[in-house]
C-alpha cells in the first residue's frame, strides 16, 4: 500500500491518504464539473488530516450526502467526505492535490452525477 501527500494550493491544509490509485472519476455533477476535480474514492480511515483541519470550509448540496471541502483561504477542493451507498465512510480525493502521481498515466472514468 502506497502513501501519498496532498494539500491545497496555499498549504493550510496538508493531509496523507494511503492505498493504491487503480482509477479516478470525473464527475459531470454541477458542483465536479466546476471545480474540475478528478476523485478517487477510499475508506475515511485512509485519510489523515496533518494540518489545517481548521481552515477547511464545507458546502453540501442536493442529497447533503458529500461534503465538499475547501481551504477557506486558497479556495482549493483537496477531498471531501461522506458516506457510500455500502453504508461505511468514505474520502473523495481530489488527486490533482496530491503531489508525485502521472495524472496522464491513471485512467480516468466518466460519472454520470448529473442523473443522481
Amino acid at each position: 500500500m502506497s502513501t501519498y501527500k496532498g494539500s491545497c494550493h496555499c498549504g493550510k491544509v496538508a493531509y496523507e491518504v494511503d492505498g493504491e490509485i487503480d482509477s479516478g472519476l470525473a464527475c459531470n455533477c454541477s458542483v465536479c464539473q466546476r471545480k474540475g476535480a478528478l476523485l478517487w474514492f477510499v475508506p475515511r480511515a485512509a485519510l489523515r488530516i496533518d494540518r489545517g483541519e481548521d481552515a477547511l470550509t464545507t458546502y453540501t448540496f442536493n442529497k447533503h450526502v458529500i461534503r465538499h471541502q475547501f481551504c477557506a483561504t486558497c479556495g482549493m477542493h483537496p477531498f471531501g467526505q461522506g458516506v457510500g451507498p455500502d453504508g461505511n465512510e468514505m474520502a473523495a480525493i481530489n488527486l490533482r492535490c496530491l503531489e508525485d502521481i502521472d495524472l496522464a498515466a491513471i485512467p480516468v472514468h466518466p460519472f454520470d452525477g448529473r442523473a443522481m
